[in-house]
């Protein structure tokens, strides 16, 4: 296959126009001939999570990769970088100088792809449905500053705050805060399988087999009204097993671009070879690593066992022998790209060091060596992870201080075990939801945090969160935010590791790949078109 590089700088969103045209559902690629798209996201219905694609329980990226195509929201996040601006609203802003009450007015016509009538009256009710069901993914804590949600009219809707919230226009861009059809979600409920409906660009058919979702068929939304000009007809998302499978799909053909998970050896690949068939994109991203602890469990209750992990993990090392230039060290829960970011890790532990941890144990009176699994998943976060935790184990039973076995499991049964507390130490990763220090934060130490995780700090959750939220002007936020960050540094509730890039692979007959993701791993399927090859 010959293939060619095209690296964006990490400042190019910043000279993008920030959208490209509103309600326009006209143009597409015309053709009718698909974009399909490749992922090894994994899309499965089970017992434990019977409702992947439910705007009020879904919260991986994955699945929120699918609802934005289809469910629209008030706000959303912009082409390039900024704040996000409305989408299914014509208007929204704080109308108070406490940022505690938000007002929306929606399009005039909003319709969803039946034909309904989109109407202040389902804003609420979407909104009001996510935070009563209160699904145990914890996506609705993204919804937690909401008091009460006032309607006045058909196309006005009220917010009022429990206390400010300068983040809020971001929530309003998840797809926890989708509109929905009262007549296709029940309100005490959530709605099983893959179906998923609303007012978005998109209409999506879903081809199901054993209880997963290997097909994604997205058809252009004639009744869609709002910011987004969409550019093609029909794409298609396909899920394929592993990264080796995804790959020889775009090789024969079989699809068009291949965006999550790429392995590192194919990125290697890819920019290393200059010639013309295939394009490389390669964006600035906000995804990270980082291991989580039930601060609970026998194994890691003690803080020092935290703490003597967070002092030998070599970060670094890590990344070169996994990673390359793909990824970098992370020395806090915030990447360094992030306004309020802090190196806390790196200021509290320096280099990685076995006789510093050895102290911190001794200090503490814990016998050595500690033995502990570190749990992974095996098919949600690229073929990488098991030589990750195959490192990381390394890493740690060369001090002496440790003996690590690793395990890892299917996404679809690994994320239920860590939200039920049943791993001592696992590892997660994070697309944020919107590009703020708060998203890398909250949903970890907040009240109803999306781990389940018993830590618990009543200064974080009482005083240091909220006084962060009330600064609009966020570089005001820095006092607050480097706090936060301190303290999980010393507490090591988790342990960051790193923090990586995002990479699109595809024909070079595909338009619109430089915009297909956005800084928070955002899949954008309607910047796709179908143009000339090379």
């Amino acid at each position: 296959m010959n293939r060619k590089t095209l690296v964006l700088a990490a400042a190019m969103g910043l000279l993008a126009p920030v959208l490209a045209a509103c309600g326009d559902t006209e143009g597409g690629s015309g053709d009718g001939d698909a974009i399909t798209v490749g992922t090894t996201d994994r899309f499965t219905a089970s017992k434990e999570a019977p409702a992947p694609l439910d705007p009020a329980y879904a919260y991986d990226v994955g699945t929120w990769n699918i609802l934005r195509q289809t469910v629209q929201t008030l706000m959303i996040q912009p082409r390039g970088e900024g704040d996000p601006v409305p989408e299914a609203a014509e208007s929204c802003g704080f109308t108070d100088a406490g940022n505690e009450r938000y007002s929306c007015t929606l399009r005039d016509g909003l319709k969803f792809a039946d034909g309904d009538e989109v109407t202040a009256a389902d804003v609420k009710y979407s909104i009001d449905r996510a935070r009563s069901i209160k699904a145990d993914s914890g996506v609705s804590a993204l919804l937690s500053t909401i008091d009460t949600v006032e309607t006045q009219g058909d196309r006005e809707v009220i917010f009022h705050l429990k206390t400010a919230d300068a983040t809020f226009p971001y929530k309003l861009s998840t797809p926890v805060a989708g509109i929905v059809n009262q007549d296709d979600y029940a309100k005490d409920k959530l709605r099983e399988g893959f179906e998923a409906d609303g007012s978005g660009p998109y209409t999506l058919d879903a081809e199901v087999e054993g209880g997963e979702l290997v097909r994604a068929t997205f058809t252009k939304n004639p009744s869609y009204k709002g910011a987004l000009k969409v550019n093609n007809d029909k794409v298609e998302i396909v899920s394929f097993e592993d990264a080796d499978a995804m790959g020889a799909a775009l090789e024969k053909n079989d699809i068009d671009v291949m965006s999550r998970n790429m392995s590192p050896e194919q990125i290697r690949e890819l920019a290393g070879n200059a010639d013309d068939e295939v394009d490389l994109v390669e964006m600035p991203g906000l995804e990270i690593r980082y291991l989580t602890f039930n601060t609970e469990a026998e194994t890691v209750k003690d803080k020092a066992v935290r703490q003597a992990m967070a002092q030998v993990v070599n970060r670094s090392e890590l990344i070169s022998k996994v990673y390359g230039s793909q990824a970098e060290p992370l020395y806090s829960l915030v990447p360094a790209s992030i306004t309020g970011h802090s190196n806390s890790f790196f200021n509290q532990y320096g280099e990685p060091s076995t006789a510093k941890a050895r102290n911190l144990l001794e200090g503490a009176g814990v016998s050595t060596p500690v033995k502990v699994t570190l749990h992974y998943t095996t098919d949600h976060y690229g073929p990488a992870t098991k030589n990750e935790f195959e490192q990381l184990q390394k890493q740690l039973n060369d001090t002496g201080l440790f003996d690590v076995d690793i395990k890892g499991s299917p996404w679809s049964t690994f994320r239920p075990a860590g939200q039920k507390g049943e791993y001592d130490v696992y590892g997660m990763g994070w697309f944020p939801d919107f590009p703020d220090a708060d998203n890398f934060l909250a949903p970890f130490l907040d009240e109803d945090n999306f781990l389940g995780s018993p830590y618990a700090n009543g200064k974080i959750r009482g005083e240091l969160i909220p006084e962060s939220r009330r600064q609009a002007d966020r570089l005001s936020a820095s006092r607050s935010l480097t706090e936060i960050q301190n303290i999980v540094a010393d507490d090591v509730p988790v342990l960051p590791l790193w923090q990586g890039k995002q990479y699109i692979a595809a024909h070079d007959d595909i338009t619109g790949t430089a915009y297909a993701l956005n800084s928070s791993s955002t899949l954008q399927l309607w910047e796709l078109g179908r143009g000339v090859s090379g």
